[in-house]
């Protein structure tokens, strides 16, 4: 199947020549650098949209299902919570709700008729992302509020990690490929496609969890703060 946005499937000699180079996107991350450029928090959101997106790892994600996984991660795990940080969460009504379309996106882009067809219309592609982003940047919003409860907070991060996590064994215990796109590329990088889309589950099922402890940990950190500060 043609990769319309990234180009084709790399093989590996060629991968560091593999920048996307697309002005339109470049426009775009800069404009973004300028409305965040006093924000530290948004400065390296744009960093991490550019790995995601610019680097080679976006024409590597052409090739490799697991190589998507790290691009997923980025955008959902790190970029957004970072970009929500940037924003000035506040407390919400609808914490749940967050969680829950936040979740839905995520294992409805991993649906292989859904993934296959973004893979192979650019429009589709970058509803994909922005809707991976977007919604994730709701949830993370929800989880950081100032007026939100450590163990509030606590139980939507672990309950956002839990339903990745899931997603994650389900790909890496799958008997089969489950999505076309993958199915050749793979093998240039001497991997099977069952083995690539195993271990994009095992990424998704483990290290995507030391983002969310990172932010569990500041969480908790700062209720920490806020029970010693509080008057006795």
């Amino acid at each position: 199947m043609n990769q319309i946005y990234c180009g084709a499937a790399p093989v590996p000699a060629e991968l560091w020549t593999r920048w996307n180079l697309d002005p339109v996107l470049l426009a775009a991350l800069a404009l973004l650098l300028v409305a965040v450029r006093r924000s530290v928090s948004g400065r390296l959101a744009v960093a991490v949209l550019f790995v995601a997106f610019v680097s080679p790892l976006c024409a590597l994600s052409s090739a490799l299902f697991s190589a998507r996984v790290v691009h997923h991660v980025l955008l959902v795990a790190v970029a957004a919570p970072l970009l929500a940080r940037t924003t000035g969460p506040r407390a919400t009504g609808a914490p749940a709700l967050a969680l829950a379309v936040s979740s839905g996106a995520l294992w409805a882009w991993h649906w292989p008729a859904a993934y296959d067809l973004a893979l192979s219309h650019v429009g589709i592609y970058w509803l994909m992302q922005l809707t991976l982003l977007g919604t994730a940047i709701w949830f993370w919003r929800a989880v950081l509020a100032s007026g939100r409860a450590p163990v509030e907070a606590m139980t939507l991060i672990v309950a956002g990690f839990a339903q990745m996590g899931m997603l994650g064994a389900i790909l890496t215990f799958a008997p089969r490929p489950l999505y076309e796109a993958h199915l050749l590329a793979p093998f240039a990088w001497g991997l099977t496609p069952l083995g690539d889309q195993q271990l994009g589950g095992l990424l998704m099922w483990v290290p995507a969890g030391l983002p969310y402890a990172v932010v569990a940990f500041l969480v908790a950190r700062r209720g920490w703060t806020a029970l010693r500060q509080a008057p006795a």
